[in-house]
Formats: C-alpha cells, sequence, structure tokens
C-alpha cells in the first residue's frame, strides 16, 4: 500500500484535492465537523516534526486521527532556498508542514496567525506579543471543537537553548487543557458558538529527561531522571505498511521544510539498534494508565483504545489531586480520589484504595456507598501522613487503584517531600516565572526540569541569594552553608536565619568570588556547570540541594589608540586591550583551528565601540545576495552582541548585528552586509544602526576573512554601563553551498547562548562617560501570515467546521454565494452577505490558487465580481468571509 492510500481521507482530502463533491459547500456544524484523537500543539511549522513517526504509527495501526495546532507560521524564520521573509514565507512553511504532516497521516493543521517575531528564549516575551487570553481562546476553541482525547506539546520550561514560543505554546497547552473541560473558562464559546467543554483525556510533552538506549528495547530501557516521572516511549525503526521504516518517513517529512535547510537532512539509520524512540512524558491524566505498559499504543489506552483486559471501560475517569506538593516529614496531606464513569455506563461498586510509599499511612474510607451514574463524577478524600523520619529533597508517588465490577484502573500523583526548612539557589527571572505559573496551574512537578544556575564573571564576585522557606509547622531558627568548587571562595562558609515563621520565606545572601584562573563559559565545569550545594539545616534536621555556578568570560575595554580607523586592519596601538578568544565552540561541528577559528579585540572611542573580529575559515559558505542580508547564522557570519547595561532578561532590549563579509554583488565588488537581527529594532543596519560602519577584507585564496565595526553608543538600546556592560562575539561557519552553518563559536559559549542575556560576557569601560540617553522601546514585527490569506487553510476550514484562525465560526447564513461560474478570464460569482465584512476569493486547482479578489461587503447588498484567471483551469471557489473578529470558510464546486 502507497502511503497515500491513507493519508488523505474522506472530505478533507477532496477539499485539499479540488474534487468536487456535494458536502463541501455545506460543512457539518463546528460541533461535529472533525473528530480528533491526538492534537500536538505548537510555536511553528516543523516543531511537530520529531514527533511524526509516532503519529503516522498511531494514524496507520489503530486509526488515531491526529491534527496539530501552530500558533505562528514562522514567517520571522530563515529561508534556505529564496528571497520571501514575513507573511509571504509563511504561507509557503505552512504548504511545507502539510506536505510534512501528510506523510504521517496527518490531515487537520490549525493556525492561530500569531506573529513570529524572531528566536528568543522568553517564554514572558513570547506572551506579551502574542496576548495571553485570545491566544489561549483560540486553542481551547480548538480543542472544543475537535476533541482531542490526548494533547500533546513541547518542553514548557526555560532549560537552556529552548525557544522562548516552544516554551509558551507548550504552558498555553497546558493551560488548555484545563479550560476546555472548564464552563466557566470563555463562556462565550458556550453561549454564543453553541460548543460543549470538552475533558481531553491525557496531557504529555514530548521528549523525556533521562537516559536509555538505542533499538528495538528503548521504551523499556529508558531511566528517568527523576523516578516518578512517567516516560512512555514509541520505537522508530517499525515498519509502515509501505516497507519503509517510520523513522525513514520522519526523515522524508523533515526534507519538505525546504526553507529551514532540511532538504539534505541524512537518511535515517537502518541498523535497528541504532534506531531511536520517540520518548513522552506524562503531565496530566484523568484516565487511568499502567506505567509498566511500554507497548507502542501505551499512551493511547484508555483513551483512544481501550484499556488493557481487565481495566476500566473506555471514558471512565480515574485522577488524583492534593492539596499541595511540598510537604515535610511528619505533617500531612489531603489527597481527593476523583472517579467519573462512562457517559454510557455506570460504574458498579466502586472503592479506592491507595498506594503509599512505605512507611506512610493514611486514614479515610475508599469505599463509596453506591455506583457511580453514567457520565457523573464521585470523590473520596483522604488524609496521608508522611513519616517523620522520611528522606527529603526528592519525589514520592501517592496512587490509587479503582475496583469496580467492570474493571479495574490505577493512577498515581507526585507529591516532593521537603526539609521543614528548605533553601534553594535563588532563580533567575525567566525560571521564577516558570515556577510560578507551574505552582499555580496545578503542574508544580515541572520544577523538577531546570537546573538552578547563576553566572558571574571570570575574576569577579557576585550575590549569590538563598531562598528559604518554611515547610514545617514551628518557627525555625538555623544556618545554610554553601558549598563551593575548587577556585570559588565566599565571604563565609556558612550564614544564620533566624525565628523563620511556619509557611514564611526568607533569605541568606552569600558574596561569591570566581577566580579568573577557571575555565570560561562551556568550557567550564561539567558542561560549564560548577556544582554547588546548598545544606539548610533548622531544628528539625538538614537537607542539601544542588544547583551550580557558570563563569562568563570578563574584558577590560580600553580606550582606542590616536590613530585608529576602522580599515579592516588592527593597526599597533588602535586596540590596546588584551586579545579576545572567539574560537569557542557552542553549537554544531567540532572544529580545527584550520576550518574556523576566531580571534578579535574591542575599543571604545567618545562615541562609539569599535570591535575587531579576525576569522580562520578553510571553505566560504554561500554568498547571499544583498537583498538576503538577513539570518546571519545561515552561512559564514559574524554576530556582535551589546547588552548596555548588562541586565537584560531578553534580547529585547540589547543590540545584535549580524554581519555578513561579502555578498554576490559582483558588480559592486561583492561587498559585507549587515542587518540587526533578534533585538531592540530590527532590519537593515543603514536603517536601523544609522552611523554604523563596517569593513570587510576577505583572503584570496580564501583563508578566512577579517571584520571591522564601530558601533555608535546613540544606537545602543540605553546608555552603557561603564562598570557592567554584556558583550559577545559569536562566529557561525558554513562549509556547504544550502545556507546551512555547521559550527557555531564565540567568546561566551553556552548552548543556546544567543538568545540568554544573562549568559554573555561582560566588559568594562574604565574612563568611559556615558552621554545622557533614554531606553528605547523595542520594535517588534507586527505582520503575521493570516488564514484569510491562505487557500491552503480555507480549503480546510470549509470542510471540518474549524473557522480559519480558529475564531468563532460565523453562521453559514452570514455569507450566500451563488450563480458560480466560469467566464472568460476568471470565475463570476454573485456575493450577499448579512453583515459588514471582506471576503477573500481564490479560484482553486487543488492545489494552487490561480487568482485571488478580495471584497468589501455590506449587509444586505448583493455583489458580483469575477475572480481574475491568468491561466489554468480552476476546479472550486474558495472563499473565506470575516466580519468583527468571527469568520466563515466555503468551497463552491466548479462544473
Amino acid at each position: 500500500m502507497r502511503i497515500k492510500a491513507f493519508l488523505l481521507p474522506t472530505a478533507l482530502a477532496l477539499a485539499l484535492s479540488g474534487v468536487p463533491t456535494a458536502a463541501l459547500a455545506s460543512p457539518a456544524s463546528p460541533t461535529d465537523a472533525v473528530d480528533l484523537d491526538v492534537l500536538f500543539v505548537s510555536a511553528h511549522p516543523d516543531d511537530e516534526a520529531g514527533s511524526l513517526a509516532t503519529l503516522g504509527q498511531w494514524k496507520e495501526r489503530y486509526g488515531a486521527k491526529a491534527g496539530v495546532v501552530t500558533i505562528t507560521r514562522g514567517e520571522g524564520g530563515g529561508n534556505a532556498v529564496g528571497l520571501e521573509e514575513g507573511p509571504p514565507l509563511g504561507i509557503i512553511r505552512e504548504r511545507e508542514e502539510r506536505t510534512a504532516i501528510g506523510k504521517a497521516g496527518v490531515e487537520n493543521l490549525y493556525n492561530l496567525d500569531r506573529v513570529d517575531f524572531w528566536y528568543t528564549a522568553s517564554a514572558p516575551l513570547s506572551e506579551q506579543i502574542w496576548g495571553h487570553d485570545d491566544t489561549l481562546a483560540q486553542i481551547v476553541r480548538v480543542i472544543r471543537q475537535t476533541r482531542p482525547e490526548i494533547i500533546m506539546t513541547m518542553n514548557p520550561s526555560p532549560t537552556p537553548g529552548n525557544h522562548g514560543n516552544h516554551q509558551q505554546a507548550a504552558r498555553f497547552a497546558a493551560e488548555a487543557f484545563q479550560a476546555a473541560a472548564d464552563p466557566a473558562a470563555f463562556p462565550e464559546q458556550i453561549s454564543k458558538e453553541k460548543l460543549k467543554p470538552f475533558r481531553a483525556a491525557k496531557f504529555l510533552r514530548s521528549g523525556g529527561t533521562g537516559t536509555s538506549a538505542a533499538g528495538p528495547q528503548c521504551a523499556t530501557s529508558f531511566v528517568p531522571t527523576v523516578p516518578t516521572d512517567q516516560v512512555f516511549g514509541v520505537w522508530e525503526g517499525t515498519p509502515s505498511a509501505t516497507g519503509k521504516t517510520w523513522a525513514a518517513i520522519e526523515v522524508d517529512a523533515r526534507r519538505e521544510y525546504v526553507t529551514q535547510g532540511w532538504a539534505n537532512s541524512a537518511d535515517a539509520a537502518t541498523d535497528p539498534t541504532k534506531i531511536r524512540c520517540d520518548f513522552y512524558t506524562l503531565i496530566d491524566s484523568r484516565v487511568p494508565y499502567d506505567p509498566a505498559d511500554t507497548s507502542p499504543e501505551a499512551i493511547l489506552r484508555g483513551s483512544v483504545l481501550p484499556n488493557a483486559a481487565g481495566g476500566l471501560p473506555k471514558g471512565a475517569e480515574l485522577y488524583l489531586t492534593t492539596d499541595r506538593f511540598d510537604l515535610a516529614p511528619g505533617e500531612t496531606v489531603e489527597v481527593t480520589a476523583h472517579v467519573r464513569a462512562p457517559r454510557d455506563r455506570a460504574l458498579a461498586a466502586p472503592r479506592i484504595d491507595l498506594r503509599l510509599p512505605q512507611g506512610w499511612t493514611a486514614k479515610g474510607s475508599g469505599t463509596l456507598n453506591s455506583a457511580v451514574p453514567a457520565g457523573k463524577e464521585r470523590t473520596r478524600k483522604f488524609t496521608v501522613t508522611v513519616p517523620a523520619n522520611s528522606d527529603t529533597n526528592q519525589q514520592q508517588l501517592i496512587g490509587a487503584t479503582l475496583t469496580t465490577r467492570q474493571g479495574v484502573g490505577r493512577t498515581d500523583r507526585a507529591v516532593r517531600v521537603v526539609a521543614d526548612v528548605r533553601g534553594t539557589l535563588e532563580p533567575l527571572a525567566e525560571v521564577g516565572v516558570f515556577r510560578q505559573w507551574a505552582g499555580e496551574g496545578g503542574y508544580p512537578q515541572l520544577d523538577t526540569l531546570i537546573k538552578p544556575v547563576l553566572t558571574v564573571g571570570s575574576g569577579q564576585s557576585r550575590a549569590v541569594r538563598i531562598d528559604l522557606r518554611n515547610h514545617g509547622e514551628a518557627a525555625q531558627s538555623g544556618a545554610v552553608t554553601l558549598g563551593l568548587p575548587a577556585g570559588f571562595t565566599a565571604d563565609a562558609a556558612t550564614k544564620s536565619y533566624t525565628d523563620l515563621a511556619p509557611g514564611a520565606t526568607g533569605t541568606v545572601t552569600f558574596n561569591v568570588t570566581a577566580d579568573a584562573s577557571l575555565p570560561t563559559a562551556n568550557e567550564g565545569g561539567t558542561g560549564g556547570d560548577y556544582g554547588i550545594t546548598i545544606t539548610t539545616t533548622s531544628a528539625a534536621g538538614s537537607t542539601v540541594e544542588t544547583g551550580a555556578l557558570e563563569i562568563v568570560p570578563t574584558t577590560e575595554v580600553p580606550q582606542a589608540g590616536h590613530d585608529h580607523a576602522v580599515d579592516g586592519v588592527a593597526s599597533p596601538g588602535e586596540y590596546p586591550g588584551a586579545e579576545l578568544d572567539f574560537s569557542r565552540i557552542w553549537e554544531g561541528q567540532a572544529t580545527t583551528p584550520q576550518d574556523a577559528s576566531a580571534k578579535g579585540h574591542i575599543a571604545w572611542t567618545a562615541d562609539a565601540l569599535k570591535v575587531y573580529v579576525q576569522v580562520t575559515d578553510d571553505v566560504l559558505g554561500t554568498k547571499v545576495v544583498p537583498q538576503d542580508c538577513k539570518r546571519q547564522r545561515r552561512t559564514d557570519s559574524v554576530e556582535i552582541i551589546v547588552d548596555p547595561k548588562g541586565n537584560s532578561a531578553d534580547t529585547s532590549t540589547v543590540f545584535k548585528a549580524g554581519i555578513f563579509p561579502i555578498t554576490d554583488d559582483p558588480a559592486n565588488g561583492n561587498p559585507p552586509c549587515w542587518q540587526r537581527d533578534a533585538d531592540n529594532r530590527q532590519g537593515p543596519g543603514a536603517t536601523t544602526a544609522p552611523g554604523m560602519t563596517v569593513v570587510s577584507k576577505v583572503t584570496s585564496p580564501y583563508a578566512g576573512y577579517t571584520i571591522e565595526a564601530s558601533i555608535p553608543f546613540s544606537v545602543l538600546p540605553d546608555a552603557v554601563d561603564p562598570a557592567r556592560m554584556g558583550f559577545n562575539v559569536l562566529v557561525y561557519d558554513s562549509d556547504t553551498q544550502d545556507l546551512s552553518s555547521q559550527s557555531r563559536l564565540g567568546w561566551s559559549t553556552f548552548n543556546g547562548v544567543r538568545a540568554d542575556p544573562y549568559r554573555y560576557g561582560l566588559a568594562t569601560l574604565p574612563g568611559y562617560t556615558p552621554a545622557q540617553q533614554q531606553p528605547s522601546a523595542p520594535v517588534f514585527p507586527d505582520t503575521s501570515a493570516r488564514s484569510v490569506h491562505s487557500p491552503q487553510t480555507i480549503a480546510q476550514s470549509a470542510v471540518d467546521g474549524v473557522a480559519p484562525a480558529a475564531v468563532a465560526k460565523l453562521p453559514e447564513k452570514a455569507l450566500r454565494l451563488t450563480d458560480q461560474r466560469r467566464v472568460a478570464g476568471g470565475v463570476l460569482v454573485t456575493l450577499r452577505a448579512d453583515r459588514t465584512g471582506t471576503a477573500y476569493l481564490y479560484a482553486w486547482n487543488g492545489t494552487t490558487a490561480l487568482g485571488d479578489r478580495t471584497v468589501e461587503l455590506t449587509a444586505g447588498r448583493p455583489v458580483t465580481v469575477v475572480v481574475p484567471v491568468a491561466s489554468g483551469r480552476p476546479s472550486a471557489l474558495l472563499t473565506a468571509f470575516e466580519s468583527n473578529g468571527s469568520a466563515l470558510a466555503s468551497k463552491l464546486p466548479l462544473s
């Protein structure tokens, strides 16, 4: 069987292929048009790419129908094959995504039309730009309309290198899992749109924190870092009906993302022992599950598929809630067991038995006095006591078994045992936001995803705050001891605290110094982390927490010599300061000094920073044309970053210049070009950094290049703090001609460092006095690709009933189209709306829009127009109609 045989069945396939059917002009109501089993919530096209082997297996083996929510169309990303950017690139990337996911049998794609502004590591910035309530409402609407039993997403935490858009998309997914089931959440969707609350069964994130071996046993070999994590694996080596492994099909799908430079993705492994699993971590479940089940369908059990023999009937719910997550030894926690019967049958003779860690005890009866009626919920409460001698700083599972005449089910809930007084390393700003979100949202166990870290400048000191919380029932006094690795010193080894009341918080602060001889950035410690311990004692005992310090490089920036000039040459005396090493690798393939390395200098004048970068390189990557002077990470280039006050939480308050040493512009001598990217103000250098000058010298024969830049202080987002300026130089090395870089080097180097200002190096500017300067407000891209401009989206919407961009759906009577027919030069149609709005019409041949027209409509006033067609024969007329924030799509076949 060819894979396409099951990729686009039913009316949706016909909608996208242009085949006329009677159903296309009048889709079903929004509550019964589409019924999904799995919904993957993502930020960009291609975010789901690593799960396509799983979704394809589930579709082929079990008929599980999946859909994807994509918050943006990725129009802020790179383009490896053309000059399109912004909304036109977004429409291209949507087409790539539809083709890619189609290889795994995924038909339904829901774009939310939020702007893809740039690469960021900040979830709060993503939330600010996308808008919390409106975006969440769109996702909730998709869930209520498509009713997926399983919701999947990405990692919601600010782990190093994790895209902030990905984090926020995952947080939206978590909130939507709960909100879609809550009648009080977005009640207008229920009262006005006639949707119904929907209780998805399971919520998972892609990936698992732990280790495993590749091969057919990868699911059973997985060992989670946190023992209470429930991680399920799906092996990609399973053969599909085509004879290819799902790993190979996933690679084929990845290659569809040509704009992202994935067209030449390496072939999948053919040795079964080298093929990996896709892993998924269970975050929440309303239905029972068996953590010992390692089959490919384990995640689907109890939701999409029936439970195993002897299990509860499909649709039965069993889950636990607790009144708190953190418990001190000797304390109690209230545990509530929730039992809900399937909509079509009662659960007879129900009894709940708790499963507790050794030594824990519980009070409360698990016997329900009567059957749980069909579709109804019953609860039982227990008081669970933690033994006074319990080990601290670890998570434990409280489990429950539900026994009924219809079958048996199991579930569990994680809690954390902590010392009466717990001392933890102060969180970075973004980590603090995440912890608050996770705790308030009911997912405090996600805190274990993040290793607490702080940065300190090489040879410098910083305050290290330890946050205290009394989880016990009595006031406590005690001490905190900070354990530091060799090369670090503190103003004291131990500091005390007194009279910390129950439930109260407090702090102790150490002044820590990092010796200048220690390796910096990701070359220091373990992957850049120098581990520390925090031992907190009280009358109730002691506990040890861990964290890490990361050392960023530092430099003293001198005033430039008297004969300084921006000429691509570091003349004697021009840069009096120390030479900086820009050769540390932070992502990609390992390099040799001849393959890719760099060094340079920095200095200041009264009005500008002077930066000199000398790059050794063996192969010159793609030369971009001047019109393509953007997204410097695609080929050989240098990125210069300045954080004026060394305290930015994200790159919206920094300056980032991407410089290409050479362009494909022979008529003008192949000059360099530069632009600002992912920072306070983005765009061409001449516009966004007036007065900045760049000189590049490329060696011949090619062995590298030299860049010298003068960056006026006036173009920075704020006045420089001479005692603490954040600074970094990153070097991108490409050895190909396909606009893809292979290695990334720099000065202060950590995974994802270009978006993490706290990990930039630190510079002082002795003698420099900054001019008065007001901080510049960030400028964000505000134009996204829109669903009403996407014939692909309209074709799908016309069939599955979810309005374009997942906004509220207009009633079918809002727009009537009649008399549609082909005429000379196009397609004639008469439109009549019952309200003022805008209609977007496309002459469609099944794969391409042959012509389009936009028409403004007034209530009750018919308009006859011709949609122009220059060439080709359209098979249908696609129409999107939007009015006052709501929309409707239709497809009319042309005979």
